[in-house]
Parts: structure tokens; C-alpha cells; sequence
């Protein structure tokens, strides 16, 4: 008997096989048969997943903004130091976004990220010994204390101050959008957007200055005689320079908001704003500090032993030293990136090495937002087809079941709200509302707006599946046995429809995802700065962004683009395992 059967169950066609098949079975295998459905199904949750898990590991506050990191384009190039750099380098700065070195001949090399105006070094500096990098300037100076400059010339940056001709030049610093020196005979001498930087030479014209750091909103001086002196014109919080570190000053650092200094007997000792528990200074260094150096919320601390010691903020490692990062000779720190000459020239660098797709116009990663702005606009989607598929069920069911006068009256409403103009109904509410809502209400708002309005067409399809289902007999049993009305409709009927409306869902979800970011590039939607795909096409509507800053809206159009293809494949295919026949109409 058992061969018997084993025999027979040979025996029967692909045609019998799949007739005893269970048509969920047969909806799954038609499905898997389609490579474009498929296809489709595996980059929506690879989409999917990449927004709603990759956000866990890659945090951002939503609020944040640099504006030193504006308009950055895609790459990983801040890091990078040339070849013939990497073991014979002297000195080497770091901007925003790029980096300058010198070599111990005192020739120049440049990296990362550089306008046309920062690659037009000027060719007779003859020996360079000492650099400072700005924004997107830089400032140099020769063996024989010539000062030079070149890069961006706004406010008067790449003109060198009258009073500075013919003068041997002992130190030189680039802010954000200032220039700053110091003369061999102690004088500061600054230039550049002093409106935008708060400084101001007055404070130290009766020093004696050994040297100056700036960072984006102002300066500090250090006197040959060990004492610590602001250069802002308005009062501050590094304006309150510890009393008992005066005199004893060997070297010192700001960051963006505080201000460090290494004392004589190797201490650290740290004041202004504590941003990033920059007051915090790590035991190891206290009493063995020999050189400091700060970017915008990190310090860096070189140790009597050689070695490098980082704290504050670590959102670009900055402040996570490399192991082989020993035997130090020269330190240097910039926005986000580090630096330290070692004693045999060679150079090891650590911190901020790029975005994969660039920033925006207020520094924030564009990799970052696209992933948050599609937990937002899929979130919504996602709700709003809900709602919608709610009501349609709902309605479309009992109009169906019950036909007649409730069936007129149900489709007559359906109809109404499906002669509504959708988009300026939107703009309308809008315009009304304006800011009277908070961020999370105006997303809810979305969400009601998108279901409540379209879930018409929804009715309809249900409402016509219920019509074929209604006079079976399962249905007729079903009344036979006094099932009620309510359990007739969505107990036996709609599970039986389920399989068409799940196929409805999926194309549904893809519209619900382009009107959201239509509306939010129309102005209502998502409002700054939670991120929606929409309201961040919204960002890039000028000329000037489609031309010169393609990396903000092309990743995000061709992954707005797959999305919504890849679901609407997905439920081609859906529909057509799911009703085999609609092949041949």
C-alpha cells in the first residue's frame, strides 16, 4: 500500500498538484515566481529597514545645525594626507573641511574638500615654517617671519593689514572668518568679518602677547608672561579665566563654548561653557599635560610620556585617540579632525572624515535626515492607509450587504468626498491653521487628512467584492443559522475579500507616501526640522541647489523613487498571484 501510494502521488500532473494546493499556498508560489515582485519586495524592506534601524547606531540631534558644514559635498576626503606628506610632514592644520601641511623643506600640501580660491597657493613663499587654517582661508608665514594668505576674500581676508608690512610675524591664527597675528614684538593685529567674530585688539594693547586662538565666535591671548586674556569686546563666559592660573599659562586651547590651558607643572585646567563635559578632564593628564589643542567641542592633550588624550564630544570620534597615536611631537586640532606629528615625521590622524552623501544648507548629514525622513513619511503612509482602509471596510461592507437605500446613500457620500480637491483642501488648512499647531499635531493632521479623504476608492472595491460574495452559500448558511449582520459582513464576507484589499493596501501605501511629500514640499506637511522626504525636496527648489548642490536632491529622489516603485511592483505582482487571470485581460 505505501509503494502504492508513492506510485500514484508520481503520477499526478503540476495541474492536480496545484489544485490541492490551498489557494494561500497558490498566492504564495505565484508570487515567488515573479522576479519583479520580488525584486520589489526586497528593496522596500531593505529601504525600510536601513530608515527605521540604521537610526539606532547613527544618531543626530534633528536640532542640530554647523554652519561650518554647510553645502558639503559627498566623500571622505578630510583625511586623507598626501603620500609625500605622511612621512615628512612639519606641521599640519585642519579646516572644516579640508586640510593644509608642510613638509620640512617647507613646501605645501592641501587635501579634502577645497574651492578653486584655497588651491591658488601663492607660489613665492619661499620656506614655509608655520600655517593656520580658517574656514576657508589660510594664513602662512616663512622662515624669515613673511606673512602670506590666500583662499576666500571675503571681508578683506586675503589683504594683509598695512600695519603688519615690513613686521616679523611670531604667530598666526584663522578663525572662522578672521585672521589674527601676532607680531615679534608682541602686538595682535586682526582683520576679516570682525562683526560675525567678536574681537578686538584693545584688550591686549598694553601686552605682550606670545600667541592667539580663535575659534567661531571670538579669541584668547596668551602673554609671554604666563597670563590668559580674552579678545571679545562683549562680556563672556571665557572672560572668567581662572585668578589662580594667571602667570603660570604654558599653552592653551578653546573649543567652540570653553577655554583650557596647560599650567607649568603639567596641569589642565578648563573654563567657559562645560559643553560635552569639557570640564571633565581625565585624571591621567593632570600633572603631565605638555601641549593642548580644541576643536569645536573636543580637547586633545599631549602627555609628558608622548602619548594623546582626548574628551568631549565624540560624535565623529574625534575623541577617540588611535592606539598607535604615541611618541608625539606635534599636536594640532581642528573642527572635527585631529593630528599629531610623530618624532620621526610620520602622521597619524583621527576624527570627522566625511558624509557619505554630503550636508544640506545648515550642516546637517544628508545620509542621516534621509533615513529619519523616511521613518517619517513611511510613519504617515503607513497610518493614513490604516485609517483609510478602516473606513473604506467599513463603509464599502455595509453598502454592499445591505444595498438599496444605505447603498445609495453610503456611495453618494463616497462620491462627495471624492470630488474634493485634494491638495488645495490641503493648502487651504494650511493657510488657516498656519503655526497654531505643534509639530506633532500638524503630523497627525497629515495623517487624518490623508485617510479621511481617501478612502473612497477603497469603498468601492469592497463594496463590489461584498456584492459578489453576499448571495453564496456560505453567506446564506450563514443567515440560516442566525448569524448576526454585523458578524455576517466582517467575519465571513471581508476575510473573504481580505486578499484583494491587502493588494489595495500595498499600492495605497505607496500613494499615501508621495501625496505626504507633496504636501510637505507644497509647504504643509512635515514642518522643519523633523525630517519628511517632502519637506526636505522642499529645501532644494532653487537653481542654485539643483546646479551646484545635486547631492541634496538626487540621492533623495532616487531613494523616494525605488520606494515607491519597489511597493507598487510589489502589488502588481500581489494582484496578480492573487487572481492569476488578470494576465490574460
Amino acid at each position: 500500500m505505501l509503494f502504492g501510494k508513492k506510485k500514484e502521488k508520481e503520477q499526478r500532473s503540476v495541474l492536480e498538484e496545484e489544485q490541492m494546493q490551498s489557494p494561500f499556498r497558490t498566492i504564495i508560489k505565484n508570487l515567488l515566481e515573479n522576479k519583479l515582485a520580488m525584486g520589489g519586495l526586497i528593496v522596500f524592506v531593505s529601504i525600510f529597514a536601513m530608515c527605521f534601524i540604521l537610526p539606532i547606531w547613527f544618531h543626530q540631534d534633528l536640532n542640530y545645525q554647523d554652519p561650518t558644514q554647510k553645502n558639503i559635498a559627498p566623500g571622505f576626503s578630510f583625511l586623507s594626507v598626501p603620500s609625500d606628506l605622511k612621512d615628512n610632514a612639519e606641521v599640519i592644520e585642519f579646516g572644516p573641511t579640508y586640510g593644509v601641511g608642510v613638509d620640512k623643506d617647507g613646501y605645501v600640501y592641501e587635501w579634502g574638500q577645497l574651492t578653486k580660491n584655497l588651491k591658488k597657493i601663492p607660489a613665492d613663499m619661499g620656506k614655509v615654517v608655520d600655517i593656520a587654517v580658517g574656514q576657508d582661508h589660510v594664513l602662512a608665514i616663512n622662515d624669515k617671519g613673511t606673512l602670506y594668505t590666500w583662499g576666500f576674500n571675503r571681508m578683506g581676508l586675503n589683504v594683509i593689514p598695512p600695519e603688519l608690512k615690513g613686521k616679523k610675524i611670531a604667530d598666526i591664527e584663522a578663525g572662522y572668518q578672521v585672521s589674527v597675528v601676532v607680531t615679534e614684538d608682541g602686538k595682535v593685529v586682526s582683520w576679516g568679518n570682525t562683526s560675525a567674530v567678536d574681537i578686538s585688539t584693545a584688550n591686549v594693547k598694553d601686552e605682550k602677547v606670545k600667541e592667539v586662538k580663535a575659534n567661531i565666535q571670538t579669541a584668547i591671548a596668551l602673554t609671554k608672561d604666563g597670563k590668559v586674556i580674552s579678545l571679545a569686546k562683549k562680556e563672556t563666559a571665557l572672560d572668567n579665566v581662572p585668578e589662580e592660573i594667571q602667570g603660570k599659562v604654558e599653552k592653551i586651547a578653546l573649543t567652540d563654548k570653553a577655554a583650557a590651558a596647560v599650567l607649568k607643572d603639567g596641569t589642565v585646567k578648563v573654563w567657559g561653557n562645560n559643553h560635552n563635559h569639557i570640564f571633565s578632564v581625565p585624571e591621567e593628564v593632570q600633572g603631565k599635560a605638555v601641549d593642548i589643542s580644541g576643536g569645536r567641542n573636543h580637547l586633545v592633550v599631549v602627555t609628558e610620556d608622548g602619548n594623546a588624550v582626548a574628551w568631549g564630544g565624540n560624535e565623529n570620534n574625534q575623541a577617540k585617540v588611535p592606539a598607535k597615536a604615541t611618541n608625539i611631537a606635534k599636536l594640532a586640532s581642528g573642527y572635527y579632525q585631529n593630528c599629531i606629528i610623530k618624532e620621526d615625521g610620520s602622521v597619524v590622524t583621527w576624527g570627522l572624515k566625511g558624509y557619505l552623501l554630503g550636508t544640506d544648507n545648515l550642516g546637517r548629514n544628508v545620509f542621516y535626515r534621509i533615513l529619519k525622513g523616511g521613518q517619517m513619511t513611511m510613519t504617515v503612509g503607513f497610518i493614513a492607509v490604516i485609517i483609510q482602509f478602516a473606513i473604506g471596510i467599513l463603509v464599502g461592507g455595509i453598502s454592499g450587504y445591505y444595498g438599496g437605500t444605505v447603498d445609495i446613500l453610503l456611495m453618494r457620500l463616497a462620491e462627495v468626498v471624492g470630488s474634493l480637491p485634494f491638495i488645495p483642501l490641503a493648502l487651504i488648512l494650511s493657510a488657516l491653521i498656519g503655526n497654531k499647531v505643534s509639530d506633532v499635531g500638524r503630523i497627525i493632521m497629515i495623517m487624518l487628512i490623508l485617510g479621511f479623504l481617501g478612502w473612497t476608492g477603497i469603498a468601492g472595491l469592497v463594496r463590489a467584492q461584498v456584492l459578489a460574495e453576499r448571495n453564496k452559500e456560505f453567506v446564506v448558511a450563514a443567515k440560516a443559522l442566525g448569524v448576526k449582520e454585523k458578524n455576517i459582513i466582517f467575519r465571513h464576507i471581508v476575510p473573504n475579500v481580505m486578499t484583494i484589499i491587502i493588494v489595495q493596501a500595498t499600492i495605497s501605501f505607496a500613494t499615501c507616501m508621495l501625496t505626504e511629500s507633496g504636501l510637505s514640499f507644497l509647504g504643509f506637511g512635515v514642518a522643519e526640522p523633523i525630517p519628511s522626504w517632502g519637506n526636505m525636496l522642499n529645501n532644494c527648489r532653487s537653481s542654485e541647489v539643483i546646479s551646484q548642490y545635486w547631492w541634496r536632491w538626487v540621492f533623495l529622489s532616487v531613494v523616494l523613487g525605488l520606494c515607491t516603485v519597489s511597493i507598487n511592483l510589489f502589488g502588481d505582482g500581489l494582484r496578480r498571484a492573487v487572481d492569476p487571470k488578470a494576465n490574460e485581460r
